[in-house]
């Protein structure tokens, strides 16, 4: 994997990697950005909720589980001195259809945190990373 990663002004920045598709990214006004972007680390956060999302949802496809719809709420705590890593990282995933397993769900967000997902493998090793299932009805149409 390669990316690349261009100021564009300020601390804002621009990076893509081999999927070809350009990240904006910017700091706050105090350093020096114009709050245009994402914060880098909120992009990390960000790909492990896609990483992770991504597996489960090719998961319970091959399963055949229908979901009405997915979501996943991602929070971590920091470390008060830099670097300010991550000190902790909560995960809820909310599924949201009729009759669903709980076995089953709980069988496929497993398989992505223990084996398939790169970003949560990287991120255990640093600090804990607790996993919740929340079970809804379907939701109303948006």
């Amino acid at each position: 994997m390669k990316a690349v990663v261009r100021r564009i002004g300020g601390v804002a920045m621009v990076g893509k990697a081999d999927s070809g598709h350009w990240v904006p990214m910017d700091g706050p006004e105090d350093v020096g950005g114009f709050t245009g972007g994402s914060r880098p680390l909120e992009l990390f956060l960000i790909g492990l909720g896609g990483c992770t999302g991504m597996d489960v949802l090719s998961i319970l496809a091959k399963k055949r589980v229908k979901l009405d719809d997915f979501e996943i709420q991602l929070e971590a705590d920091r470390a008060d001195e830099h670097p300010k890593v991550f000190t902790a990282v909560r995960l809820v995933f909310h599924f949201y259809g009729d009759d669903l397993r709980l076995e089953e769900l709980q069988s496929a967000v497993d398989l992505s945190e223990q084996k398939y997902c790169s970003a949560s493998a990287m991120l255990r090793s640093t600090c804990p990373v607790d996993v919740r299932i929340e079970i809804h009805p379907p939701r109303p149409a948006r």
